[in-house]
């Protein structure tokens, strides 16, 4: 088999570009890296796919390929990659039309909370599930936990029904 060396460039190319795009950290041009890398992939299978030949037909032969028929498989699996990388775009347009809706700007920012946590140090203390708060005069942490304060912070509160 003699692959095809355009498309293979052409299929090199369409990734490169799909990733660098989806290492950006606007939205939009996230979609278009994904969309790139797919007809990428696509291309990468119908060049894997072999050489071309006659329509996968029982009983339908080609003047030009006589005794060699195209593979099915391939077909069949850039016809899915299309269906699936369609619905993932759709998908990722929702969301940018979502994060336009809440924030009109296209760039996705950092989250200051991921930052706060791997920067966390990691004793015992620090740990999420640690269970002992600030003591309110003195800011230190206290080994109670959350006994200290008013007792009706612990009190179930009265509803409709309990009155």
């Amino acid at each position: 088999m003699v692959a095809n060396l355009f498309l293979l460039l052409a299929a090199g190319t369409l990734v490169a570009a799909g990733v660098y795009l989806l290492l950006d950290r606007a939205m939009t041009k996230m979609i278009m890296g994904l969309m790139l890398i797919g007809n990428g992939a696509n291309l990468l299978i119908l060049v894997a796919g072999g050489p071309a030949g006659a329509p996968p037909i029982k009983g339908r032969e080609s003047t030009l390929y006589p005794d060699q028929i195209a593979d099915p498989l391939t077909q069949a699996m850039i016809l899915t990659a299309i269906v699936i990388s369609m619905a993932m775009t759709a998908f990722m347009l929702s969301l940018a039309y979502r994060q336009y809706r809440y924030r009109t700007e296209d760039f996705i920012q950092d989250d200051t909370e991921d930052v706060a946590i791997s920067v966390r140090p990691n004793i015992a203390s620090a740990a999420p599930d640690h269970d002992a708060s600030d003591d309110p005069e003195t800011g230190r942490m206290t080994s109670e936990g959350d006994e200290f304060g008013p007792e009706s912070f612990e009190l179930p509160l009265k509803g409709e029904k309990d009155e």
